[in-house]
């Protein structure tokens, strides 16, 4: 079977181009990356502040296990009440501190 040949019509677009885009569109679109822009800033104002914290964080945690090291080495034990300064001492642990420093084995 023969292929018939057909003929392309071209398209030709008679409505002339925009160079521009209007005054309001160019406002709309300068507010809105504006807008972005201070988002932007803000955010990464808010990552610096929270990196600032975090590390403030690790120093702190760094001294609370440093004073539990010290509890430790002091009283054995780290469990103390943070209201009340309370010293609670393991079950296992058959020994009890009098106030004179002293440590006497419960029978």
């Amino acid at each position: 079977m023969a292929k018939r040949k057909t003929k392309k019509e071209a398209v030709i677009d008679l409505k002339p181009k925009a160079e521009k885009i209007t005054e309001q569109e160019l406002a709309k679109l300068q507010a809105t990356i504006k807008t972005m822009d201070q988002l932007t800033g803000e955010v990464g104002v808010m990552e610096v502040r929270k990196y600032s914290m975090m590390r403030a964080m690790d120093q702190v945690q760094g001294n609370i296990e440093k004073l539990r090291s010290e509890f430790r080495e002091k009283y054995g034990t780290d469990n103390v009440n943070i209201q009340e300064g309370t010293i609670t001492y393991p079950e296992n642990n058959k020994t009890n501190q009098k106030e004179n420093g002293e440590i006497n084995k419960k029978d």
